[in-house]
């Protein structure tokens, strides 16, 4: 590998990885900009603030956009497939956090204005970058999906409570007392379970509110169970903990700390530490 690999492969290591004090640098840098682009980007939908500061908001989402765009560039220059990532997920938020700003500039005229606005609200992506640079993400990521079949017996399991609540409920009450439909009684039943009690429509009747106290009761118990579950799969996770060290090859993060091979391409790993 001549002086140029070398340095691509450092900028690599840089830019994708953690595990370095310059790959930490560098994420603390993106993971700052990141949150104040966001802060300025909803700062701008505040009338008085636009008014007052409209101006200083611009220089500064520009500041960020030249920022953000350099670091795209960068990102291409140092994997061995750019087109490949300039169409992954990561690859599509990067692009589309920084074409908002220069799509302003085509798109004048008063008549486009709202299409401008439109478009330029689409730099809200750039806090979907922030996942890049958690890893605790990656772990909370892998404990979801060891848990997907638990959660997804959970969710039919709930889904067929709160419609038999529902219809419990609408023949306790029924329609003179605003339960009019078995929908708008399984609504009151989704309603109470999750505790969120909006109040739009509430049992009158005693037995119809002696109910209701139960369902609340149970709704606090349900809550428990997905908790319970994503807790544990965390709890496994985290034994099996990867680290940020990312394929030279295709750039996929989260290997075994003693992996030497990459677990979606084959790539040898040796030499990224």
């Amino acid at each position: 590998m001549g002086k140029r690999g070398t340095r691509r492969e450092q900028l690599r290591k840089i830019i994708f990885e953690a595990e370095t004090p310059a790959g930490k640098a560098f994420d603390i840098v993106l993971l700052v900009s990141i949150l104040a682009s966001v802060v300025c980007v909803s700062l701008e939908t505040v009338s008085a603030i636009r008014q007052n500061f409209g101006e200083e908001l611009r220089l500064f989402e520009w500041g960020f956009t030249i920022l953000f765009s350099i670091e795209y560039l960068l990102r291409l220059l140092c994997v061995p497939k750019p087109l490949k990532y300039a169409f992954s997920f990561f690859g599509m938020i990067d692009l589309l956090s920084i074409l908002p700003t220069y799509a302003g500039v085509f798109l004048q005229g008063a008549q486009s204005f709202l299409v401008i606005r439109s478009i330029r609200l689409l730099r809200i992506f750039r806090v979907l970058k922030l996942v890049q640079f958690i890893s605790e993400a990656s772990v909370l990521a892998a404990a979801i999906k060891a848990a997907r079949h638990k959660i997804i017996v959970f969710i039919v399991g709930v889904s067929c409570s709160v419609i038999i609540l529902g219809a419990f409920m609408y023949l306790i009450e029924g329609e003179e007392n605003g339960f009019t439909s078995i929908p708008r009684s399984i609504y009151w039943a989704i309603v109470t379970m999750t505790t969120v009690g909006y109040g739009d429509i509430a049992p009158k009747t005693i037995f119809g509110q002696s109910f209701a106290a139960l369902v609340m009761i149970l709704g606090y118990g349900i809550i428990a169970v997905p908790t319970g579950i994503v807790s544990y799969e965390i709890s496994q996770a985290f034994r099996n903990r990867c680290n940020t060290r990312s394929c030279r090859h295709c750039t996929l993060e989260g290997h075994e700390r003693n992996a030497k091979f990459c677990r979606r391409c084959g790539g040898s790993l040796m030499g990224l530490w």
